[in-house]
């Protein structure tokens, strides 16, 4: 199976990226809006479907990116139907399956966190992910959102602490940097909620806290009961409007041969390769400055900065990273040369010098 951990550093949030290798169907738990382009390219790259979208419940700290991926994949939504969310595609119930492929997802339901959390079982029970009902060595607060340690408490040991106990856990956040860990090992050493915590010893330590609201309630909560669908969302960066680009999981926006072609008099061409690769074999682009890349970040200042700049290099490596170095003098509309002067060569587009 094709599986991917991803994280968004600002909420500290684990996303997974499930695919059927043969079927090359895919599902998407727990995306964040502000990772939505991020993970579109990773579905592209990887040659997947995004079918479905899942949420473990309406989160508080970060708006779901689960009607972004609709609006640009077609993917459907799926979460629980107790968590009062408009505009899902899939009100989910206990026991219900998500199908992507030969595999599945089965739907547990796990409240206490709050009313609408799910549990997603993998169908070989090697795998769950458990939102914010059972983190790592943690759980999810109960004082907010129809929050209940007494029925947090039961969901875990009824649905989770019943998978086998090899079964790997990956929980929807971790502020420590831990990425999964087993049925086993939070049986034996969950501080809250291990095998020698009674129910009440539970709920006295839940109840006693104390932690302030999360930053992003209120704008995320009324958000994400509408799967992300709310007007003052978190605004996610436009698609560029000086050409047709593609967005790589590397986090960079890269333009094709024959789109630069077409369109090569109104950009800056920058070709960040030494001297001697800019009037060796390979020849070079017609009208592209040549600015080394290691004196990019000095010379920065012989760009105009109201017009698009492509950098180009010999595969697109070098002129990747001269993205990231032009991005952080503060120029906005960039891209990269996919495959550099090796592919827009191998496509017969036009160079001067080089070997004709």
């Amino acid at each position: 199976m094709i599986f991917r951990q991803l994280f968004d550093p600002q909420s500290s949030t684990y996303s997974y990226l499930l695919g059927d290798p043969r079927s090359r169907e895919a599902v998407l738990i727990d995306p964040v809006f502000e990772q939505a382009r991020r993970d579109q390219a990773l579905v592209a790259e990887l040659g997947l479907t995004l079918v479905c979208t899942l949420d473990t419940h309406v989160h508080a700290d970060h708006v779901t990116g689960a009607a972004l991926h609709r609006q640009r994949l077609g993917s459907r939504i799926a979460l629980s139907g107790a968590s009062g969310a408009a505009g899902a595609d899939v009100a989910l119930a206990h026991g219900d399956r998500v199908v992507f492929g030969a595999r599945y997802l089965e739907a547990r339901e796990t409240p206490g966190h709050t009313n609408g959390c799910m549990t997603y079982v993998l169908d070989d029970e090697s795998m769950a992910f458990t939102g914010d009902a059972l983190l790592i060595r943690g759980c999810g607060r109960t004082d907010f959102q129809q929050g209940s340690a007494r029925t947090l408490y039961r969901s875990v040991h009824s649905q989770i602490f019943t998978l086998p106990p090899s079964c790997v856990l990956y929980p929807g956040h971790d502020y420590r940097g831990l990425t999964a860990t087993s049925v086993n090992e939070e049986r034996q050493f969950n501080p809250r909620l291990g095998s020698s915590i009674s129910e009440g010893d539970f709920t006295g330590y839940m109840d006693n806290l104390g932690l302030p609201h999360p930053r992003q309630i209120d704008v995320a909560v009324p958000a994400n009961l509408r799967c992300g669908q709310v007007a003052d969302a978190p605004a996610q960066a436009t698609e560029p409007a000086w050409a047709s680009l593609t967005f790589n999981f590397a986090g960079v926006w890269e333009i094709y041969p024959h789109v630069l072609e077409e369109i090569a008099q109104r950009v800056q061409i920058v070709d960040v390769r030494e001297a001697a690769e800019y009037d060796g074999p390979i020849g070079h682009i017609k009208g592209a400055l040549l600015i080394p890349l290691g004196e990019l970040a000095s010379r920065g200042g012989e760009l105009a900065r109201e017009r698009p700049v492509v950098t180009v290099c010999r595969s697109g490596a070098r002129s990747a990273q001269a993205c990231v170095i032009l991005q952080r003098q503060g120029f906005a509309d960039l891209a990269n040369l996919a495959g550099g002067m090796l592919r827009w060569r191998a496509e017969g587009f036009a160079v001067e010098g080089g070997r004709q």
